[in-house]
């Protein structure tokens, strides 16, 4: 007789901004093998704890940056609060963000070379906190 009230209570997520493997490649696997977290409760232990740490922290591979980059660019003349922290809320890390988006006028390029061959606009934050294009007629027929 009721509609479903808990599907619509529950709150949607929304997609991450980055993707975990590159796409368009084959067969590229980023395993990192065996973990040590799989290993430390093992009823056996033959080496001293201090001797088992890892010597260096979990390396990132395979992250593909493009849909952030596509969110960026069609948020061109938003708040950049708001912006940010919605980005933020969607990635693993902050870093890749600012590969694109300058804060400092030093900072500003017209266009950035991301991975091999992926060119993007740069973009920067004006003085009303606007999130803007460097050069707004940067396009493929500029770059050739």
């Amino acid at each position: 007789m009721y509609p479903n009230l808990q599907s619509d209570t529950r709150q949607r997520t929304k997609e991450p901004l980055f993707r975990k493997v590159h796409t368009t490649a084959h067969r590229v696997h980023h395993g990192p093998g065996s973990d040590y977290s799989e290993e430390r409760n093992a009823r056996r232990k033959q080496y001293p704890q201090a001797t088992r740490q890892p010597m260096h922290a979990r390396r990132v591979l395979g992250r593909d940056y493009t849909p952030l980059f596509r969110f960026l660019l069609s948020n061109v003349g938003k708040n950049w609060s708001s912006i940010y922290s919605e980005a933020l809320a969607r990635l693993d890390r902050p870093d890749p963000i600012f590969w694109l988006v300058a804060l400092r006028e030093a900072e500003r390029r017209r266009c950035v070379l991301v991975g091999e061959s992926s060119y993007h606009s740069g973009l920067y934050v004006d003085e009303t906190g606007t999130l803007q294009v460097v050069h707004s007629l940067l396009g493929p027929s500029v770059l050739v």
